[in-house]
């Protein structure tokens, strides 16, 4: 006569777990395969273990497996495992309580700490509730390791279950889900598919160390089923010896993660045992993605505990500006079920970060030394986000500062180290010099790099928005400082050039204060520049304001176009400037020196790349200057007749410039009104 079931009530604190696991905890119910298989692997770990001081419990020949046993016509699923097993008092013990201690405490670190539940479900081991996601029903039939008696357990997960005296051949666990109906907007699909169930385990439990077999499929020209077929492949290759991976393996494995069909530029392979333990397989990209630099990026960086894959995109094992890097860690020191809470608070994590992280950067700097041009192709690639680790990763600047690479005026397509820069300053100077700019050709054509292309001073171009980042928070590089060339005051003379220079601007000192005057509302200063040797002006910033290509990204970020106020510095040995003062000393009040200090304002803008300030304006301006300078061209012996006419309507201003043109230069020709 068949024994009757006895009926158990769940712990009250278990139900409430059970309604958590079931409706909120897990947002991807597959994850229910990972949690079975998981344990089931647990359950064979443990029997092995045991087996090591009693022997018997192991049968000759054992070979354990983990198996799926799919029944699309019952709506059933059934994960087997030939492991340990349960009396079943420990079946009762170990599913019908969380733990024997602590468990309203754990209730309530579970409500408060929502999405970081998943630390604590791993904790007390109660992933199985899981299966409650996809299942109306389950029944569990098991047998402990050296008994002979089985038991059943059944639940409809509705706050009680029922045990009873089972029949099993052999040690071990089988798990039997009564499936809920395919719900696919739900996240529930069809797990008696086996194409479903392979997908599942390739995914999340590719590594576990017993194959997970499907049975063979029965077909019309076999009388008996086809052999099982294991879905994973149990080699992961961070467990391995590196002389025992072949290239074409770390490569096979790269693509699989990354879905990146090129190869890998750098692979690092490692393994930490001590007071944290783990092992990884990274890879350096030889391309950067067509995303990498967008917002919702996603570090394509896998997390696995004992083989189980339980996070595809671990932010929190590298800083986000290594979130190029691509591979797999795999710690036998966290729970199973980490959540991203665990992963920014907990200590082994803290500690795998940076260790992770020096040796991508040991790796980078060993590149650099010894393979430059596979280190330059990074860099091309992927140097833009290590920039971003400059103003970010405060632990790590020393290194990542050896690792920056910046085009110059070297030589066009060169790269070079700030390093390389200090070994090749010429004497006399004492700065890292640099200029920011949206473009090569912009910053090329700067006016503000006249006296140092004229003196042979090295300049870096700077053309990438993050190098605004990089130096607003780096101000030297061993001992020497970092200065744009389009900041504050630059006096590169010696002392006896700066003299006659102090002297020279107190000659100017009301010319140029007129200028400010008629210029205030764009300008704060009109001074003599120290760095111009041919252009007539340009404009620069103080030494702590926007550079003009900060100002513009900031701009086009506000939509408001909104301009900081600069600095107007003259060349005072230049034709254009000499005639315009002159002009200025013979009429202070000449309306012809205002008009031509907003010109030089509106070239000065153009030089650099920008927009004058008001367009329309500055292009009447030249159109008006176009037409002075026609009308007080040689006239042709034709034309001679009309001269008088001609005369009469350039006024005053022909006048000006017959004072003005004592300088037979090409500039003096070109702007014959001043």
């Amino acid at each position: 006569m068949a024994e009757q079931a006895q009926q158990f009530t769940f712990q009250a604190e278990v139900q409430r777990l059970l309604d958590l696991v079931i409706h909120s905890l897990y947002t991807d119910k597959e994850i229910f395969l990972r949690e079975l298989v998981s344990n089931a692997s647990d359950a064979i770990d443990r029997l092995r273990f045991e087996a090591l001081t009693r022997p018997g419990l192991l049968p000759e020949g054992h070979e354990p497996k983990i198996r799926l046993v799919p029944d699309a016509d019952k709506r059933t699923l059934t994960i087997e495992d030939d492991g340990i097993g349960m009396t079943r008092d420990e079946v009762v013990q170990n599913i019908g309580t969380i733990a024997r201690s602590g468990t309203r405490e754990a209730l309530a670190q579970l409500k408060d700490k929502g999405d970081g539940a998943a630390q604590l479900i791993g904790q007390f081991g109660v992933g199985f509730y899981s299966s409650f996601m996809v299942a109306d029903r389950v029944e569990l039939v098991t047998r402990k390791a050296g008994t002979e008696e089985a038991v059943r357990w059944t639940s409809s997960g509705d706050g009680s279950f029922s045990v009873t005296d089972a029949e099993r051949d052999r040690p071990g666990t089988s798990i039997t889900l009564h499936l809920k109906a395919v719900d696919s907007e739900n996240g529930i699909e069809d797990y008696t598919e086996r194409y479903v169930l392979s997908r599942i385990v390739r995914q999340h439990a590719d590594f576990i160390t017993y194959p997970i077999v499907l049975p063979g499929e029965k077909t019309e020209d076999l009388a008996d089923p086809a052999p099982e077929k294991p879905l994973n492949s149990m080699k992961p290759i961070w467990a391995r010896p590196p002389s025992e991976v072949t290239r074409e393996e770390y490569a096979d494995f790269y693509k699989q993660i990354s879905h990146d069909w090129s190869e890998p530029l750098e692979t690092i392979h490692t393994r930490v045992e001590g007071m944290v333990e783990y092992q990884a397989v990274l890879f350096i990209p030889s391309t950067a993605g067509m995303d990498l630099y967008y917002a919702g990026f996603k570090p394509n960086l896998r997390l696995y505990v004992k083989r189980m894959l339980v996070r595809e995109n671990s932010e929190e094992l590298l800083p986000r500006w290594m979130r190029w890097v691509r591979g797999g860690v795999d710690s036998p020191d966290l729970p199973l079920n980490v959540s991203r809470e665990m992963l920014q608070s907990d200590r082994h994590v803290r500690q795998i970060r940076r260790a992770l992280t020096k040796k991508v950067l040991d790796t980078l700097k060993k590149l650099q030394e010894n393979d430059r041009a596979k280190y330059e192709t990074f860099w091309r690639e992927l140097g833009r986000a290590v920039k971003e680790g400059v103003d970010s990763d405060f632990e790590n600047r020393d290194a990542l500062l050896g690792l920056l690479m910046f085009g110059s005026s070297r030589e066009a397509e060169a790269l070079g180290t700030l390093k390389e820069y200090v070994e090749r300053m010429p004497e006399g100077q004492n700065d890292i010099w640099y200029l920011t700019g949206a473009s090569r050709e912009q910053i090329e054509n700067s006016p503000a790099l006249e006296a140092f292309r004229d003196r042979g001073w090295e300049v870096l171009y700077l053309t990438d928005p993050v190098d605004e980042l990089v130096v607003q928070s780096v101000t030297e590089f061993e001992g020497r400082k970092l200065r744009s060339a389009g900041k504050g005051a630059v006096e590169l003379d010696g002392a006896e050039k700066k003299e006659a220079s102090d002297e020279q601007k107190k000659e100017f000192e009301p010319f140029l204060e007129a200028l400010q005057k008629r210029l205030t509302t764009w300008v704060k200063e009109v001074r003599l520049s120290g760095r111009l040797t041919k252009s007539p002006a340009v404009l620069v910033v103080a030494e702590h304001d926007y550079s003009p290509q900060l100002e513009r990204l900031m701009s086009m970020g506000r939509g408001d176009g909104i301009r900081q106020r600069r600095i107007l510095e003259l060349n005072a040995s230049h034709p254009l400037v000499q005639g315009l003062r002159r002009r200025f000393d013979a009429n202070a009040e000449d309306s012809v020196v205002g008009d031509y200090a907003e010109l030089l304002l509106g070239w000065s803008l153009l030089a650099e790349g920008s927009e004058p300030h008001d367009p329309v304006r500055f292009t009447q301006l030249v159109a008006g200057l176009m037409e002075t300078g026609l009308d007080a061209a040689p006239s042709s012996p034709t034309a001679s007749a009309d001269a008088p006419a001609a005369e009469a309507s350039s006024g005053d201003a022909g006048s000006a410039d017959a004072a003005a043109g004592e300088q037979n230069t090409t500039s003096e020709a070109a702007t014959s009104t001043v």
